[in-house]
């Protein structure tokens, strides 16, 4: 039972180091995060991505192959880290002047201090890096999808199929707690694309998460794997829709990234970063969009092998609607929205994470869940104990 005890900010938001920072309103920066005591206009390029592995931005503009003109749009704050994120985006939103560019948060409740504190200051730039809507095949597919090509729609499927997502050493990524686990590393996204594709929210969930690897060479002794490597769930959404997921991160090979869209005139499927369709008449599918990109050249050796190249072209796609953006603006404080309007915003956040906690919850009652989207800050206690009571289970 969630007690209905609300506390307000400000709030001691706790790192998965052991560092906290101190947020309040207007939120102040923490001394104790280097990436917010920089220099104005100075950015934090490092930023954790699916798969485990972290890309280091500088590397990657100072390619003109990757990045066009090598440019990462000024006053702009990217934030690393999972349970940091909150009190970082809390402090940078309204605190420092800066927008702000970050991954998902580890928790609703990090989700909901982040969007309360954005706002505060609604003219700041906050975004969620889901870089999957920046895909030329799924920004294609929303549009044909409200074209009418497949006409009513009715059914969405995803599947991923990858390799293990555990690092060498035991990290975040080994533990649930800590934001670890295919649902929430990529399970969160599909769940926004979905969303973002269909406009239609889940209402219900049922899930399944289970930890097939528990231990490996590496990880071993008195440490286990607690986060999920595999995971199925369903959802029914508004209007009726019906959406599949599978995500399995036990198969070696080659990365599987397929999203489909079934509607009652035909179906749209991306397979990686192309799209085909194929209406009710035809007799066989059509290539609609193909993805020419070459990300390849000019990368670091080291860092990218284990990110899947399709969110390495969103990444490349999405920092270059970031430069649009930025670009031609005389108020060093203005920003174009038009080039970014298909991203995800904090409020998004908080909806896909409220859609992974539900699913977690399903998984843990074998029933399906109402998915429930915070409206004020449970009390952290409570929190903790649900906590280790799950843990413990």
């Amino acid at each position: 039972m969630r007690s209905s005890q609300s506390r307000p900010l400000p709030a001691r938001v706790h790192s998965r180091q052991g560092a906290c920072a101190e947020s309040s309103f207007p939120p102040r920066p923490p001394p104790s995060c280097p990436s917010l005591s920089r220099a104005p206009g100075s950015l934090e390029t490092r930023r954790r991505v699916p798969g485990g592995g972290a890309l280091d931005s500088r590397a990657r503009v100072s390619s003109p192959a990757s990045l066009t003109e090598s440019w990462w749009p000024p006053r702009l704050v990217r934030i690393r880290g999972l349970r940091v994120h909150s009190g970082v985006g809390d402090a940078s939103v309204p605190g420092i002047g800066k927008n702000v560019v970050c991954e998902k948060a580890a928790t609703s409740v990090d989700a909901f201090r982040m969007v309360t504190a954005s706002r505060y200051y609604p003219q700041l730039m906050s975004l969620v890096g889901n870089v999957l809507r920046f895909l030329p095949a799924f920004v294609r597919m929303k549009q044909l999808i409200a074209e009418h090509y497949v006409g009513a729609v009715m059914i969405c499927d995803a599947r991923i199929y990858s390799g293990s997502l555990l690092s060498p050493n035991y990290g975040w990524i080994c533990d649930e707690l800590m934001g670890g686990g295919g649902l929430h590393t990529m399970g969160t996204y599909i769940v926004d694309l979905l969303t973002h594709l269909t406009g239609r929210r889940a209402e219900k969930v049922h899930g399944l998460l289970k930890t097939f690897v528990r231990q490996n060479a590496a990880i071993r002794g008195i440490r286990h794997v607690t986060s999920d490597d595999f995971c199925f769930f369903q959802m029914l959404m508004g209007g009726g829709v019906c959406s599949t997921v599978t995500l399995n991160f036990n198969m070696p090979g080659a990365f599987v990234h397929e999203v489909m869209v079934v509607g009652s005139a035909g179906r749209l499927v991306a397979r990686g970063a192309d799209l085909y369709g194929q209406k009710n008449s035809a007799t066989q599918e059509e290539l609609l969009l193909r993805d020419s990109l070459a990300v390849g050249v000019g990368l670091p050796e080291q860092g990218p092998q284990d990110v899947p190249l399709l969110y390495l072209k969103g990444m490349v796609y999405m920092v270059q609607a970031l430069r649009q953006s930025f670009q031609g603006q005389g108020d060093r404080r203005t920003w174009d929205h038009t080039p970014v309007s298909m991203a995800a915003s904090f409020e998004d956040g908080l909806y896909m994470q409220s859609v992974v906690d539900a699913i977690k919850r399903s998984s843990r009652s074998g029933e399906w869940e109402a998915v429930e989207v915070l409206t004020e800050e449970p009390d952290t206690n409570q929190n903790l104990c649900e906590a280790l009571q799950r843990n413990n289970l």
